[in-house]
């Protein structure tokens, strides 16, 4: 940092670590005026680990990188000339990996092909923490459960541009990583979450209604049929029993999922006007009227 940076802070957030970390950090920042420590009071997590940082930032570059010695710092100098070029968000890219194979890239590279097509943001990878961001797109990004892999997504929503930066992946020197494929399922539900967050935010009633609507309509044609069967003699429950409780079952879900969209967007509206939120983002106003 000294060597490319007149002036920079660096800020280490102790997610109630075990390991001695806290001790060493302590005595880092008793000599040092640009180094920061911030000592969660247990362990949160990464993504409340990284929102901590982000809160606690004074810079108008960010740059997030984890602790265990897998990047190169070195690299920084690469994210930050690319936010240079325009862009609100440089993300790393580890080429080559050299992770283990079918327990480590295998899985990541599904994992970075579904996060890319359903999120519609075009990176490789999407897991590592190492990117550099402009103050104004991380702050306006509202990080919670572990949604930290889909920040370019989520700052997307502001119109922020992203841009993928090659870094260099080392082989973690000491330590074991926590993270394999038990946490899959936890990465598939939050892409759930971001996907309905990227198209369904502001209307919710078209994602809930028109399945609603579907099912509904479909329930509706069933229940007229038998309807139709029952004004001509034809014993329903005896000839129709199954399709009478499909059509039933459907009618209902109908209501329900368009009852369950018009909820949604209440609580949409509620959202935005309660706190004065606005569903569109400026980037600047440029007007020569004065005042």
């Amino acid at each position: 940092m000294e060597a490319h940076y007149p002036a920079f802070e660096i800020i280490y957030v102790d997610d109630s670590s075990t390991d001695g970390s806290a001790q060493l950090l302590e005595e880092l920042a008793a000599v040092d005026p640009r180094v920061m420590v911030i000592q969660l009071r247990r362990n949160f997590g990464q993504t409340p680990a990284l929102a901590a940082g982000f809160d606690a930032a004074q810079g108008e570059i960010i740059i997030s990188l984890d602790g265990d010695q897998q990047h190169d710092p070195g690299d920084i100098p690469k994210l930050v000339e690319k936010l240079g070029e325009g862009f609100d968000i440089a993300s790393g890219w580890r080429w080559p990996r050299v992770d283990n194979y079918l327990t480590r890239r295998l899985p990541s590279r599904i994992a970075n092909w579904l996060m890319s097509r359903l999120s519609g943001v075009k990176l490789h990878d999407f897991g590592t923490t190492f990117k550099a961001y402009r103050r104004d797109t991380i702050q306006s990004v509202q990080l919670y459960g572990e949604l930290h892999r889909f920040i370019p997504a989520l700052a997307m929503l502001e119109g922020a541009r992203v841009a993928e930066v090659p870094i260099r992946n080392i082989v973690r020197p000491e330590g074991k990583s926590h993270y394999g494929l038990g946490r899959t399922y936890r990465v598939m539900l939050d892409l759930v979450t971001v996907r309905f967050l990227l198209r369904y935010l502001t209307r919710p009633l078209h994602f809930f209604g028109s399945l609603g609507l579907a099912l509904l309509g479909g329930g509706t044609l069933i229940l007229v049929y038998n309807l139709i069967e029952k004004l001509m003699g034809v014993d329903i429950l005896e000839a129709h029993g199954p399709l009478l409780v499909l059509g039933s079952i459907a009618f209902l879900a109908g209501v329900q999922l368009v009852s369950t969209g018009l909820i949604g967007e209440i609580l949409v509206r509620t959202y935005f006007e309660s706190q004065d939120r606005r569903i569109y983002s400026v980037k600047r106003v440029i007007s020569q009227a004065k005042k």
